[in-house]
């Protein structure tokens, strides 16, 4: 094999992992601020005294959209994490489904 060519296998086969990441169509980029909005929230949740962060879930689209799911101690645990979540810069929309256990 020529030098060239086995440079072009090397890069090939660095670059197949990056594409599987970007496979459902989200850019790279997207998918890094996807993780940087759901890191905010979760943070925001754990620097509340309210909020549980382990028992709320949240998951962020391309799109900027935030879905909390998970288990709340009350209504107002709910509602908190709604609100914080609201407040992350980025932050398009809020899905809530929470449950609150009784």
């Amino acid at each position: 094999m020529k030098p060239t060519f086995k440079s072009f296998l090397l890069a090939s086969a660095l670059l197949v992992p990056l594409s599987g990441i970007a496979a459902d169509g989200d850019s790279l980029s997207s998918k890094a601020g996807d993780s940087v909005i759901t890191a905010k929230v979760k943070t925001a949740f754990a620097s509340d005294k309210l909020v549980s962060a382990s028992n709320i879930k949240v998951e962020t689209d391309s799109d900027g959209l935030v879905q909390l799911s998970g288990t709340a101690k009350s209504k107002a645990e709910a509602d908190q994490a709604v609100k914080l979540a609201k407040s992350v810069k980025g932050v398009t929309a809020v899905k809530n489904d929470i449950v609150v256990a009784n």
